[in-house]
């Protein structure tokens, strides 16, 4: 029998949990009161389950079993009578729990001396695959065992989760008309507008700026409250009221709401310079906005899951809080079930980077567990993918498919044969390899993305212009150079050495390539240039974008930034005057950039067994951090003439000046006049 923890959890079946949380996160979307659900394919938990174990006696044992939804109830093949109690025989038997649910995901809570619910337990959906005490497959498929978290009290099941709140009030507010008040909060946030003592009824329109909220024909939130009402969770910094005749309320506050995180454990920085400062201070904030339930994107107008912001998302938040248990939720939720009928998010980039998320998540974590447990789903969405490749096996957009690769303020076609695409796919591709052989799986899925690089080379590559270039449309090359393609081929390892120069100079630091100016990509184009050892140069860049937004008034960053606009222009997007999202979890990628090359942690082993610091000032006169991992945190203090490091585990080797120095854990080493 296989041994499980020493206490009772809730258990359900793999995957359900995120698929019926996603399911409320991405429906709580509204467009001026009308509710706003997502336009790709929601799946639903399975609802009927079946959950197992074997087990061995020595004295009989009274358990008892607590459900989310109708059950029965076998023991050793045998039909008992519903009770929630059972006295158990000692000697050897099979435990058989079958439960219905329709509208939460069924799941089990069984508490006795020795027998108790944790992930040992097995579980099917009637598909009659089961895994025997050998690790044997009885039917066909891969199985995976019972899903449980932390839900170890039988009074909390899953479907009461949720996050903590807490009480804030504005900072202050201005009557605007005889009915009408303003009311600031004094920066972005995220959660329960309350009205104390409301007789009557109110109008209530959001914004993240006065002036959104104060324009009631075009603000993109708003709420009618009647007395005794209860309102959903809205972003906003401001908030305007209007009375109806003979209305009145006492006082307004807010429910802030979070996702928990403890200091103790969590990254920060600290530098000589206070903007940059204040620039990690501002992502760090913008990045707890968007971790919630699940990362998401947009904290005021999508509120929805996105593969390719969560990508991102996970990486910062590596350097920040380690929240794995959000990342795996993410991932399961964007995932979803088979069988597959469109990309991720419909978005067949989105699609490749979902692959690329979970080995990133195993260097970071080790958790193979994981890996295993992702794999058939890994498997049927590649095979969606390779069924829809053209005859040079490539990806090209089909009628259903949103090519997206970024928001751009010049003139770019997203059809046809992308070069983008392609070094995506194969990464995509590798990271199957990667993981098939981390679980001791036979595919080809190396020989595909060795097959796909030498294509995509052969197909995109001008030796004249030393880039790659952007597509073949209707049989023929766009030789259109943008950064896109040309920085993925030397973040994903297209580009050798000498390539990756030559593109460094014709595109990179090229100023007559397009400039990029969402956040998103530039936090691809920016890693680019750390990778080149360019942290002067990114340190500035920092500063003039993101300082840019502090410079504007931001509380958190935005979706996307132009310094050439003024004004009211850093709201609109999307044709209406305030579609930009003012707090947008891609816009915190300085977190992940100054852990990654300014303080310089890199795991080089799963989980930072080992691990490297290759910290660059990049012209600061000092500079110190922290990056949690799995074992603690690594902390790092670097001045021009001194190096401290200190590590609470893992084998850690500190790279300066060409030198390689080990760094003990638990232990305190510091290098002067490196």
């Amino acid at each position: 029998m296989q041994e499980g923890s020493n206490h009772a959890s809730w258990i359900w079946y793999p995957g359900d949990f995120e698929i019926w949380l996603g399911n409320l996160f991405n429906n709580r979307r509204t467009e001026r009161g009308a509710m706003f659900p997502p336009f790709w394919k929601q799946d639903s938990h399975y609802v009927t389950v079946e959950f197992s174990k074997s087990f061995v006696l020595d004295h009989e044992e009274t358990i008892t079993i607590v459900c989310e939804g109708q059950y029965n109830f076998q023991l050793d093949g045998k039909l008992l009578f519903p009770a929630s109690q059972f006295t158990i025989p000692a000697g050897e038997h099979k435990l058989n729990l079958k439960i219905w649910n329709q509208s939460t995901p069924p799941a089990l809570f069984i508490e006795g001396k020795t027998i108790k619910t944790d992930s040992s337990w097995l579980v099917t959906y009637e598909d009659k695959i089961w895994i025997d005490e050998n690790g044997v497959a009885h039917g066909s498929g891969i199985y995976v065992p019972a899903a449980s978290w932390n839900f170890n009290n039988m009074e909390t099941p899953p479907s009461k989760f949720h996050l903590e709140r807490q009480e804030q009030h504005p900072t202050c507010c201005r009557d605007i008309t005889t009915n009408g008040t303003l009311y600031d909060f004094g920066k972005e946030t995220f959660g329960y507008l309350k009205v104390k003592g409301l007789k009557g009824r109110l109008h209530i329109y959001y914004g993240e700026s006065a002036e959104e909220a104060l324009d009631r024909e075009h603000c993109e939130t708003l709420d009618v409250l009647c007395e005794g009402g209860i309102l959903e969770s809205k972003a906003f910094r401001y908030v305007y009221i209007e009375k109806e005749e003979d209305a009145s309320y006492e006082e307004v506050s807010m429910d802030y709401e979070y996702a928990p995180h403890d200091m103790k454990t969590s990254g920060s920085f600290r530098c000589s310079d206070d903007e940059l400062n204040r620039i990690w201070e501002v992502a760090a904030y913008t990045m707890d906005l968007t971790t919630r339930e699940f990362f998401m994107d947009g904290i005021k107008r999508d509120r929805w899951t996105w593969s390719g912001d969560a990508i991102q998302s996970y990486l910062m938040n590596y350097y920040l809080r380690f929240d794995t248990e959000c990342v795996k939720r993410t991932i399961r939720q964007l995932r979803g079930k088979d069988p597959v009928t469109a990309h991720i998010n419909t978005i067949m980039d989105y699609t490749f980077y979902w692959f690329k998320s979970i080995h990133d998540y195993y260097l970071y974590t080790a958790d193979l567990d994981f890996v295993r447990e992702m794999w058939p789903r890994m498997v049927t969405l590649m095979d969606y993918v390779e069924g829809r490749l053209n005859k040079e096996g490539m990806a090209e957009g089909q009628p259903d498919d949103w090519i997206f690769v970024d928001w751009v303020d010049f003139p770019m076609h997203k059809r046809g044969t992308l070069c983008f695409e392609q070094i995506l796919l194969m990464k995509a591709m590798e990271t199957m390899a990667i993981c098939s052989k981390l679980l001791g799986i036979k595919t080809n899925y190396r020989v595909k993305s060795e097959s796909l690089r030498n294509r995509i080379k052969q197909t995109f590559w001008s030796y004249e212009r030393k880039a790659y270039y952007h597509a073949i449309e209707d049989g023929r090359m766009n030789r259109q150079i943008t950064k896109f393609p040309n920085m993925f081929a030397i973040l994903y390892g297209l580009a050798y050495e000498e390539e990756r120069h030559e593109i460094m100079q014709s595109v990179m630091l090229n100023p007559e390539v397009d400039p990029i100016t969402t956040p998103y990509m530039r936090f691809y184009e920016l890693e680019t240039l750390c990778k080149d050892g360019l942290q002067t140069q990114v340190l500035q860049e920092i500063k003039a974008y993101w300082g840019g937004m502090l410079r504007e008034g931001a509380t958190s960053f935005w979706e996307k930034y132009n310094p050439e606009e003024q004004g009211a222009q850093h709201l609109a997007m999307y044709g209406r005057p305030y579609g930009k999202s003012l707090c947008h979890a891609w816009g915190a990628s300085p977190i992940y950039l100054i852990g990654r090359y300014f303080l310089g942690v890199e795991p080089t082993k799963p989980g930072y067994g080992e691990y490297v610091v290759r910290p660059t000032l990049g012209g600061l006169d000092w500079m110190e951090g922290d990056v949690p991992t799995p074992f603690g945190k690594i902390h790092i203090r670097m001045t021009p003439t001194e190096i401290t490091v200190v590590s609470d585990g893992g084998h850690g080797t500190l790279l300066i000046g060409g030198r390689q120095i080990v760094i003990p854990a638990h232990q305190t080493i510091t290098i002067t006049n490196y």
